[in-house]
Order: structure tokens, then sequence, then C-alpha cells
């Protein structure tokens, strides 16, 4: 249910703020009595051994999972109210807001606790909880479950139309394209990206998972860019209904290269695996979508498969998509 879906995201967020506001007044009543010297510039910016450019690369790309969720307004385009009006306003706002509230987070973490501290942690708010709530740390880690869990909410609410959207223009499973009869909601999307979830969990470990994930995002964010400066140029003519300035992309564009090149240069092993397993779809695009002669029986099996799931998701086409499917004739029908 795409309503029950948004309220839970709703007071998951709510409850992740409160936590974050929770942090930030006792980080600013820390200060207030004095306890700052971490935020010292000598201190706070003292490090063992000098950073590379790769590594520096690398801590942009691993704080940008922080502020992932920008983008994942746009795979909802179509289920949200006035999109023209507030999709730029949602960024707008939640961008800034993003910014500030981390930013005030990790001052109030450095109100408290050393470099050392923050880098030994496992979860810092968990840590700093623990430091300073005393008997009310217990709110902490609960906070962080709840975020964790609005957060995996919001991911497979918005990646599961990823799926969706690719299977309507042909290039996944088209039971992947068939929506819920009451909610509307596509099912076998949002399972297929839960499963798949869950074993790459079952299989990676979290911080390479982040890096992982990072750098195929910020790879796919600049294909995105080039195609749309691309149409800028040969297309200039074409319906926009949201347009920004041109300098938006282009200095994107430049910061990206910049950062994928260097964190590739810093961690060539698993962004070079992130390149792999980016890579591994081509093969499946070939046989799956570009190869259109496949022997009978293929399609029997993808005829069964698209069956079942519809009687176990009880799942539907689109009314606009059946309009593009030609219907078996008679003769077609004996045939099969």
């Amino acid at each position: 249910s795409v309503r029950w879906a948004t309220r839970i995201q709703d007071v998951f967020t709510v409850a992740k703020l409160l936590a974050l506001g929770l942090i930030i007044a006792v980080g600013l009543v820390q200060i207030c009595r004095g306890h700052y010297d971490a935020l010292r510039p000598s201190q706070a910016f003292e490090f063992t051994r000098d950073p590379s450019v790769g590594q520096i690369a690398l801590a942009f790309l691993q704080a940008s999972f922080a502020f992932s969720g920008w983008n994942f307004l746009n795979y909802v385009t179509e289920e949200v109210v006035e999109p023209r009006k507030n999709l730029p306003r949602a960024i707008y706002i939640s961008i800034p807001l993003v910014t500030l509230v981390y930013t005030l987070t990790n001052i109030a973490y450095f109100s408290s606790m050393t470099p050392e501290e923050l880098l030994a942690s496992n979860a810092v708010a968990v840590t700093f909880g623990e430091k300073l709530l005393g008997v009310f740390s217990w709110v902490m880690p609960i906070s962080v479950a709840l975020s964790t869990f609005g957060g995996i909410n919001g991911y497979l609410f918005t990646s599961s139309r990823l799926c969706f959207s690719g299977a309507r223009e042909g290039h996944l499973p088209y039971l992947l394209a068939m929506i819920h009869l009451k909610n509307c909601t596509p099912i076998p999307a949002l399972l297929v990206c839960c499963g798949a979830t869950i074993v790459i969990l079952c299989i990676g470990e979290t911080h390479n998972l982040i890096n992982y994930v990072s750098f195929i995002n910020f790879l796919s964010y600049g294909v995105t860019i080039a195609g749309l400066l691309y149409y800028r140029w040969k297309r200039p003519n074409l319906l926009r209904p949201i347009k920004v300035s041109v300098l938006v992309p282009i200095s994107y564009l430049a910061f990206w290269a910049v950062l994928l090149g260097f964190s590739l240069y810093s961690e060539p092993v698993v962004c070079g695996m992130g390149i792999v397993i980016m890579l591994t779809g081509v093969p499946v695009y070939f046989v799956g979508v570009h190869w259109k002669n496949k022997p009978r029986c293929v399609y029997r099996v993808v005829e069964c498969v698209t069956y079942v799931g519809q009687k176990l998701c009880f799942v539907v086409f689109p009314q606009e998509d059946l309009s593009e499917i030609t219907p078996l004739t008679a003769s077609d029908k004996h045939n099969d």
C-alpha cells in the first residue's frame, strides 16, 4: 500500500529527526559547559598520517551515502501529487535540512567524543548515548533501529519502481511490470528487490557494500547527467517539465569525474568490483532483451512463471500497458 508505506516513512523520519534533535541539544549543552576541546581545529583535523587525495575522495563517496535520498524522489514521480511543483520543492527542502541536521549532529559528537572514540565506535549515536544520557541511553539503540527500518522502507518503496519501469520498457520480465489488483503497487518488483537485498546482505560486509553502492550510484548518476547534457545539445526543443541551468549538470559532472577517478585510484579492488557487478548486466541484456528469436521453450517457461506469479501476488497489467499488448488470434492460440 502506497498510503501505508508513506505513513510509515513519515513516522520513522520524524522519529529519526527527534533522536538527532536530542543529540544536537545534548551536544549544545556540552558546548555551553565548555566541553569543546575536540572542536578546536588543532585537534579535530589532526591526523596520525596525512591522507591521500584518493582517501579524501573515498571519504566523500562514503559520506554521500547519507545524502543518497535526494535522487530517489525521481523514481516515484508518477505517484507524487503535482510532481512539477512538489518534486523540486522536496529536493530544495530536504538537502539543506539534511545538511544542517547532520552538520550539527557531528558538532555534537565532537563536543563529547574524541576522534579516536568516533573511529572505534560501531554506532556513534549509541556510544554518545551511553556516555551522556545515563539511564536514558536505551533511547539511542532504539532510534538507530527505527532509522534503519525507515531507511529500508524508503529504499524498497522507491527502488522497486526501477524494476517496475525497466519491465515496462521490456528490459526485465514483464511480471515485474504488473501491479496489485486493489492496491495498484508493483508487488513482484518489491519482492525481487527485497529478495536481492537479503541475499546481498548475507554475502557482503557492510563497509564494502556501502562503497559498492556509493560507487555504482555515482557511476550511474554521471552517465545519466551526461545523457541529459547530450539531449540538451542534440534536442534542445524537447518538452522539459522540470528544467535547470546547464551549469548545474556541468559542475556536477566535473565533480563526479574527479571523485570517481580518485576513488578508483585509492580503492581499485572495491571500485573495480563495483564496475564488474555493473558489467554483469551486459550479457543478461543481450540474452534477455537483445536476443529476439529465443527457442519456444524459453517463452513457455517465462509464461508459466508469469502465470504463477500473477496468481501468487494477485497482480495484473496496468490499464495503459494492456492497450499495447496484441491479443492472440485464434490461429495463434491453436498453434500454441
